[in-house]
């Protein structure tokens, strides 16, 4: 299963209740449809860069959060369409990071050896 990156930005509550129960929601469809959640992260309340609107007001402060899942591209399509439905979420985004975990650890391998080769470390210094 592909490797995902969701990145939202949600409206802010007072109560950190309403964007609890959209992330853990996010996540338990994930696990439901075979999928892993790998880790989330909150990035917290910001100032939004220009005010926002969707399915209501305008707002200019908003969380925001990431969902690092690997899933099926089906169960992708239904999150993107929870999403699309909910009316918390201002704006998200989803990257796919690899088509599989070890993907990564192989790309992570590559840079360790061209950082540890020193004509690279020359190359770069130069």
């Amino acid at each position: 299963m592909p490797l995902y990156q969701m990145f939202c930005i949600t409206k802010h509550f007072k109560e950190y209740k309403h964007i609890r129960e959209l992330i853990r929601q996010s996540a338990t469809h994930v696990m439901n449809s075979g999928g892993v959640v790998r880790k989330i992260e909150s990035w917290g309340t910001k100032t939004l860069p220009q005010r926002m609107k969707r399915q209501g007001p305008y707002v200019n402060e908003g969380d925001y959060w990431s969902l690092y899942f690997d899933t099926s591209p089906k169960t992708l399509r239904s999150l993107n369409g929870i999403m699309r439905r909910d009316p918390r979420v201002l704006r998200w985004t989803v990257l796919k990071l690899a088509d599989k975990v070890e993907d990564i650890s192989k790309q992570g391998e590559r840079l360790l050896e061209q950082t540890n080769d020193p004509k690279s470390v020359e190359h770069v210094v130069n």
